[in-house]
């Protein structure tokens, strides 16, 4: 920085311009603001350009591939041979949807008056932060700020990408074809999710899990039908499993393995894809010279408006403690700048949905049946399957259950979870029941249209009641005249 260079004011500052922080930076602009989005890459962050919309494009369209092979018993038929899968073409299609959203996301913060620099910020104080934006040094003054910069996937050194051949979740999403073998690191949501997509493409992978079952942050029942779908598409699943060492020769990846009865196993693959968890940006940003306090983990803690230890810079998303999701980072954007302009806003609501993009899906909201337990709730739980559902029958997609758990005492909803076709939309019905404090007679009595997946919850709420329609009930109800 100059010495005595003018610094420009503004109310806020945003640093990150990915679903948090453009949420936050657009709703400060909605409320009369001044607002600078500083960002180094492209805004959407991760999520948009990276992550959940490019994977999730490939996920749909190697489902979409996929099914092909069975369209015959609903009377389609294909010329043998003529499907393909073209990742050139795919990587077109994804570029497509991802300029579209970005270019989307830049004109919102243009309409709101939300001014965009690109750039590396760091903190030189409590109110001034700098941004090298290539060859120029900026300074800005502000009354407020936000720190939005997300996270970064966890690498350990000698499992360092070299984006050819052993990568990481982005290099995958580049692939210009698909390769015949592929070892994936980590059996959490995103391995699986890479893991099963490229599996309907062709390819024969393996999934390596140090835990004792994949899915493991996911309740055990929920992860087991993944399990069993991962087996009939041919994936290799090695859970207690460790890799030790991997080293690139000869064009293919070789991995040492540690198995769970300590007996050493090597592997050679075309590719391996790292996804073994995900740390917070929060080094090299000057949180220290501005204050911020950091966990020993590098987390920033915050209070239920979004707060740091310095009241007038706050977090929001990744960098703060608990879930890494969009949809919480994109609330806690829209919490933190109507906190900033005197609005009675803060994250008050525990009811996060998760969603997990396998086959099936997977996707939950409230507790499960094991936390309500430990917090000492009696509990009923009561679960529908989709094999007994008209449309999902009518639509071949059979596998998996809805599930409520119920406080016994009160009848309160306290969790929804699903795994099946469409989870991902399914859930929020549950999100909505549980925000609304809705008894498991309020999700029973509620009319739901026929034929949808939706009925799965109407029949599992009525299954906690004694009463479902389309399943023997294990318990009678007695009415008394």
């Amino acid at each position: 920085m100059v010495v005595g260079e003018v610094a420009v004011e503004t109310d806020v500052v945003v640093i990150g311009g990915g679903p948090g922080g453009y949420a936050a930076a657009i709703r400060l602009g909605q409320l009369g603001q001044s607002v600078v989005l500083i960002e180094k890459e492209e805004l959407g962050g991760v999520c948009l350009n990276r992550g959940c919309i490019p994977s999730k494009a490939l996920i749909h369209a190697a489902g979409e591939y996929h099914k092909l092979a069975g369209l015959g018993k609903l009377g389609i038929q294909l010329p043998e041979g003529e499907a393909s899968f073209h990742m050139p073409k795919w990587q077109t299609w994804k570029a497509s949807v991802v300029n579209q959203l970005s270019s989307g996301v830049a004109h919102l913060c243009q309409a709101n008056g939300v001014t965009v620099v690109k750039g590396s910020a760091s903190f030189l104080s409590n109110d001034r932060i700098g941004v090298e934006t290539g060859r120029d040094f900026e300074t800005y003054k502000f009354r407020h700020a936000i720190v939005a910069t997300g996270s970064r996937p966890y690498i350990p050194p000698f499992l360092t990408p070299d984006h050819l051949y052993l990568l990481d979740s982005t290099d995958v999403l580049n692939l210009q074809e698909i390769p015949n073998t592929l070892a994936i690191i980590g059996g959490g949501y995103i391995g699986m999710e890479m893991g099963m997509a490229f599996a309907k493409l062709g390819t024969k992978v393996t999934i390596l899990e140090a835990a004792d079952r994949i899915l493991p942050q996911t309740a055990s029942h929920l992860s087991q039908e993944v399990w069993k779908q991962a087996k009939k598409l041919g994936i290799i699943v090695k859970t207690g499993t460790r890799v030790e060492t991997a080293n690139v020769a000869n064009g293919r990846v070789v991995l040492e393995l540690l198995t769970p009865s300590n007996v050493r196993e090597q592997i050679s693959t075309d590719k391996a894809l790292v996804t073994i968890g995900r740390v917070p940006n929060t080094k090299d940003i000057g949180l220290t010279q501005a204050g911020v306090m950091v966990d020993e983990r590098g987390y920033i803690p915050v209070d239920p408006t979004c707060r740091t230890s310095i009241p007038h810079i706050y977090a929001i998303g990744d960098v703060t403690p608990g879930p890494a999701l969009a949809h919480r980072a994109s609330k806690q954007g829209i919490v933190a700048a109507e906190v900033i302009t005197g609005m009675p806003s803060s994250v008050d609501s525990p009811y996060v949905p998760y969603v997990i993009f396998t086959e099936p899906q997977i996707a939950g909201v409230g507790l499960t049946r094991e936390e309500a337990e430990q917090q000492g709730y009696q509990v009923t739980v009561a679960s529908f399957p989709y094999r007994a559902n008209g449309k999902a029958l009518s639509i071949d997609e059979k596998e998996g259950f809805a599930e409520v758990i119920v406080d016994e005492k009160s009848h309160l909803l306290l969790g929804m979870h699903v795994v099946g076709a469409d989870a991902s939309n399914l859930i929020g019905e549950g999100a909505l029941a549980l925000e609304m404090a809705a008894r498991v007679e309020d999700l029973a009595l509620t009319v739901h249209p026929h034929p949808t997946l939706s009925e799965v919850w109407l029949e599992a709420a009525e299954a906690a009641l004694g009463h479902a329609i389309h399943i023997v009930n294990k318990t009678k109800v007695v009415v008394q005249s």
